[in-house]
């Protein structure tokens, strides 16, 4: 019976990946792991003990800076972070070698020590064709970029074709095997160096830092007379140039003569100061006398008006001149009491008041001519005055002038007299202090004769070649198993696309020439049976109230076991005495007629094609298992598949048997199976674990999705038994086998 019922296939979330999946990952990629870490080993440990074995000898060394201050006894200390990272670049530098290789004779008395003695044969053919490639790249560079644009070489040949001498490969390899390590929290470090030869690895241990410290004193030494002769050269140049300054003054002093050019600035600004006050008094004066002046004018000869301008009133002379005066008056008036006016009394008392008072008059024009001359005499002060300030203000500028150009030259001569004074002591300093150490260099602990090899240290390689090799084949299980996007297992497939697996089938090999086709009808009662029998009762329980009884077996690509699981499982459903059906619905490449051993005629396409009307089930086990075999192969598979004759003859099939098992083609192939599972109870996935991939599995559900078709169900085969991960089935397995030796024992 046809269901057509809309199925939907979730992805549910990806699961959390347990200790036990690792676990799983490991024991699938054993071989993998087994033989990286093989392979490994086996390297490392040909490598350590064909290797040449080579001893280190190491001398302790003392390295800090002078922190003396020289001369003067004072210390001063700096932190120079950087100070040992440069001691040990010379250690290794290129010169501490040579330094070395001239010092030992390395590349004459002990040339052999580093220079293996040529054999015959492979070697020296190597040998050969190494020099002549070199030779050949040689004359490439001299040819293309050494030559110029005029075919005239530019005089980089020799250096691009010198020969490397024996001295320089000797250094190189002293390098190559010299290393240095500072000792934690101290000044100290260890210098070591390693050679095939213990007492060759010690000579050059010991000649190194003898090396170190001469190129240290080379270096001051060389800094040292660099510095002298600096400063030597620099100091007869101020020298000369401060004897020049000190000409070039005097002449300037001598020509503007600026000998008390100091005293009469000094003076200068006095005088000014004087000047300038003296001017304003006089100024003042000159106002209140012109003001005087021109009152006393205003008033004329009005005597009596000018004697109350207050220089008239307070003059003494004219007070006295008016007490007189006074008396006269009084007299006068008394006297005319008692004589008349032609009295000569009142004569000679008149004749005295005339005469004091052309006194008085002549006293008033006195103090007027005097305050006269005082205004002129001012006038002419205030004059004189004003131009010796302006010719004190000129002298002045002209004298600052000048010695602004002398303050110039002075300094000139002050300025190269400290550069000179400054030379002179530095040279003397340094030339004190020449013999004197910058670094302090101490040997704490000589290099004796090393009494085993240091490398290669056998047990710490073979230790390491285990470790990454059994890391490393970890690694690279699962990286192969990231890379992996096939099936493995059932339980994968349920949680990426929430489809219920019905079971798995392993692996399974020839026994016997006999495939897993023809083995299984013969072994009913074999582990790979009962595999079989689980996936038939899971299939049978997807839908309990109304299990399916036409069923399409189909998988996503070819060479994935659906014929073979076809044909065992109706062997299997034929056990409990139901009739099965096979229908042979790949009519491109059938198959399923070799299996049964039956002729391919008269089949399927046949019959939708109304070209036969003979018998079309033909009977595989009597009684049991029958088959419709696919025909002859039509040119249009897809319209005879769903044509109205194919669902006719798959509901006739349904009432005459109790299971009809479609074998259908792949998915991702053709779309035969696609129509046929609109006419079936149920479709029947199988996959195979090692070869169908998650993207052909998602492209393949998604056509069933879009078409609605049901899903029961999904098998895995050819499962690895490693790779299982549902231990139930292979302790059922393991039963299954112990029950069927027993049996054969007894």
């Amino acid at each position: 019976m046809t269901n057509n019922t809309t199925h939907a296939y979730p992805y549910p979330e990806e699961h959390e990946i347990h200790l036990r999946d690792y676990w799983r990952v490991i024991l699938k990629r054993k071989t993998t792991i087994i033989t990286f870490l093989v392979i490994t080993f086996l390297t490392v440990f040909i490598a350590t003990y064909t290797a040449t074995p080579y001893f280190t000898a190491s001398s302790q060394v003392l390295i800090e800076r002078n922190e003396s201050g020289g001369i003067d006894g004072r210390s001063y200390y700096r932190w120079d972070p950087e100070f040992l990272t440069t001691q040990f670049e010379l250690i290794r530098s290129t010169n501490v070698a040579h330094n070395v290789v001239k010092a030992l004779k390395l590349d004459t008395q002990y040339r052999h020590y580093f220079f293996e003695p040529e054999k015959e044969g492979f070697s020296t053919y190597l040998s050969t064709v190494k020099s002549s490639l070199k030779d050949f790249l040689s004359g490439l560079i001299t040819s293309d970029e050494v030559t110029s644009e005029n075919g005239i070489n530019s005089g980089l040949l020799s250096i691009a074709v010198e020969p490397v001498s024996d001295a320089d490969i000797i250094a190189n390899i002293i390098k190559g095997g010299l290393s240095i390590k500072p000792v934690a929290n101290t000044k100290t470090v260890y210098i070591t160096y390693s050679n095939k030869h213990p007492a060759m690895a010690k000579l050059v241990a010991n000649a190194i830092v003898q090396a170190y410290i001469d190129e240290i004193l080379e270096i001051k030494l060389a800094n040292s007379n660099y510095s002298l002769q600096w400063m030597t050269t620099k100091a007869d140049e101020e020298r000369n140039k401060l004897e020049g300054s000190e000409l070039a003054l005097q002449k300037y002093v001598r020509d503007n003569d600026l000998v008390t050019v100091e005293n009469k600035l000094a003076v200068y600004p006095q005088r000014l100061a004087e000047f300038s006050s003296q001017l304003s008094k006089s100024q003042a004066e000159l106002k209140e006398y012109e003001a005087l002046y021109a009152q006393i004018k205003k008033l004329g000869k009005n005597y009596d008006n000018i004697e109350m301008i207050p220089l008239f009133a307070d003059n003494n002379v004219l007070q006295r001149l008016r007490e007189k005066l006074f008396q006269v008056e009084q007299k006068i008036k008394d006297l005319s009491k008692k004589y008349g006016h032609k009295h000569p009394v009142m004569i000679n008392a008149k004749a005295e008041r005339n005469l004091l008072v052309k006194e008085k008059q002549f006293e008033v024009n006195r103090i007027i001519e005097s305050t006269r001359n005082s205004y002129e005499l001012t006038k002419s002060r205030e004059q004189n005055l004003t131009q010796l300030l302006a010719n004190t203000k000129s002298e002045m500028l002209d004298v600052n002038e000048r010695f602004t150009q002398y303050s110039i030259m002075k300094r000139d001569v002050d300025t190269s007299r400290v550069l000179y004074d400054a030379l002179s002591s530095s040279i003397k300093k340094a030339s004190v202090t020449e013999q004197s150490h910058d670094i302090n260099i101490w040997v704490v602990k000589k290099a004796g004769l090393p009494g085993a090899p240091s490398k290669p240290q056998k047990k710490r390689n073979l230790m390491l070649g285990l470790i990454l090799g059994l890391f490393g084949g970890i690694g690279l299980a699962f990286f192969i198993e990231y890379l992996d996007n096939s099936v493995k297992d059932g339980q994968e497939l349920e949680h990426r696309f929430g489809l219920t697996v019905l079971g798995t089938v392993e692996d399974f090999k020839e026994k016997n020439g006999q495939v897993l086709d023809t083995w299984l009808p013969q072994n009913l009662l074999s582990p790979t049976a009962e595999s079989y029998r689980l996936i038939q009762s899971n299939l049978l329980l997807s839908t309990p109230d109304n299990p399916p009884c036409s069923i399409l077996v189909t998988s996503l690509s070819p060479k994935e076991g659906k014929t073979t699981t076809t044909s065992n499982l109706a062997h299997i459903l034929a056990q409990n005495g139901k009739k099965v059906l096979i229908i042979g619905c790949d009519l491109r490449r059938p198959r399923m007629h070799r299996i049964a051993a039956i002729p391919n005629t008269h089949g399927l396409s046949n019959y939708l094609t109304g070209s036969t009307n003979t018998q079309l089930v033909k009977t595989i086990k009597e009684g049991a298992i029958y088959l419709i075999t696919a025909g002859d192969i039509p040119p249009n598979p897809a319209e005879l598949l769903q044509s109205e004759r194919m669902k006719t003859l798959i509901k006739e099939m349904e009432k005459r048997f109790d299971y009809v098992l479609l074998d259908s083609p792949p998915v991702q192939r053709v779309t035969d199976s696609l129509t046929l599972s609109k006419l079936v109870d149920g479709t029947l996935l199988v996959v195979r674990s090692g070869k169908t991939t998650y993207d052909t599995m998602d492209s393949g559900l998604r056509k069933f999705r879009e078409i609605h078709a049901k899903i029961l169900g999904i098998v895995v085969n050819g499962v690895k038994r490693h790779a299982s991960t549902d231990a139930g089935y292979y302790g059922y397995y393991d039963y299954y086998e112990k029950d069927g030796k027993e049996e054969n024992d007894s």
